[in-house]
């Protein structure tokens, strides 16, 4: 096992560390640095960027060749982490405790530690890890943001106020939702300012899940209790096919088949993970693609209707103006007049 102590005072200064470690090299571009290294240790990239209101995200894509124990010394740097994995899994615990709790693959954590009570994170070898960690650092957050923390719940309320008196986590269970905002985080590809008001929108996104995930927790609301991380993982799967192929005739049914799942619990985890039933998101899918394909084509409305998937344009352009407040055919319109304004 190798074992590497932090004492930084900045996320910046920890990434640094990081590297007389890990070896490898740092660049630097628009404010978001990256970690790369291929070595005989692991291979992989660690990047990280701060924000003027006392937020940091930091991001593991990486796998090591020997277990990595993280040492966290926590003095005059002791931020809020919310984390979340993507792929592999990682561990957790306190200096004051002897057993780890396991951070699984879709699982999120908030942790905060007491002056003098270390962080130990644990990456398994040959763990192929993809985690991001926001880190807020509560004095610099409370001054610079109107955030209104009074309104979150008492126990976030006590981390987000408190000097560093008491240790706090909470390990979430399954949350699949917060993946697909993970997800646009990695597949931003714009450049410059755009690139890091996109990503900042998407942390802004992630702390806020964070935080919902954690008022359902202490209200007793979580997972429904009928439903497995396994089977969520499925129904995420059965959703992902109809994102990336809405023009396929979907029926619950058929759907019921390829997922194994019954056809009630594949309504009852849509309406856990989209807030719609399997028709409405099917339907929803639908109707954002048309958008796209109107901004992003040559195809006419008609032609959009059929290569989606529906087979009424009527039918079409009533459910289009009940989601959008206007008809495709004035939104091609409107599409149309601006590009005239830009040229």
């Amino acid at each position: 096992m190798k074992e590497i102590n932090i004492f930084a005072k900045s996320t910046e200064e920890g990434i640094n560390q990081m590297q007389d470690h890990f070896g490898g090299s740092i660049t630097e571009r628009w404010g978001e640095h990256v970690l790369e290294f291929d070595n005989e240790i692991g291979k992989g990239c660690i990047k990280f960027i701060s924000f003027d209101w006392g937020v940091s995200l930091v991001e593991f894509n990486a796998i090591f060749f020997d277990d990595i124990l993280l040492i966290n010394k926590v003095k005059n740097f002791n931020p809020i982490h919310f984390s979340y994995c993507s792929k592999g899994y990682f561990e957790h615990r306190f200096s004051n405790q002897s057993e780890f709790n396991v951070i699984e693959q879709y699982h999120a954590a908030i942790i905060v530690s007491r002056d003098g009570l270390d962080h130990f994170t644990l990456i398994p070898n040959g763990v192929h890890l993809e985690m991001n960690n926001i880190r807020i650092v509560r004095q610099e957050f409370l001054k610079k943001r109107l955030n209104n923390v009074e309104q979150l719940n008492e126990k976030l309320h006590e981390v987000f106020v408190d000097k560093n008196e008491k240790e706090f986590a909470y390990f979430s269970p399954i949350h699949l939702k917060m993946e697909d905002h993970v997800k646009a985080l990695r597949d931003i590809e714009t450049e410059g300012m755009t690139r890091i008001l996109q990503i900042e929108g998407e942390v802004y996104q992630l702390l806020s899940m964070h935080i919902s995930r954690h008022d359902r927790h202490h209200q007793n609301d979580d997972l429904p209790s009928s439903l497995t991380s396994k089977e969520l993982k499925i129904i995420k799967r059965q959703s992902k096919r109809i994102l990336d192929d809405p023009s396929i005739n979907y029926s619950l049914e058929q759907l019921s088949k390829n997922s194994g799942l019954s056809q009630a619990k594949l309504q009852e985890g849509f309406k856990f993970l989209y807030a719609r039933t399997v028709t409405e998101y099917i339907r929803h899918v639908r109707l954002e693609a048309a958008r796209d394909l109107m901004g992003n084509s040559d195809l006419n409305i008609s032609q959009i209707v059929y290569t989606i998937g529906f087979t009424s344009r009527s039918y079409f352009s009533k459910i289009f103006k009940e989601k959008y407040g206007i008809t495709p055919h004035e939104f091609k319109k409107q599409i149309v007049y601006t590009i005239e304004e830009e040229l």
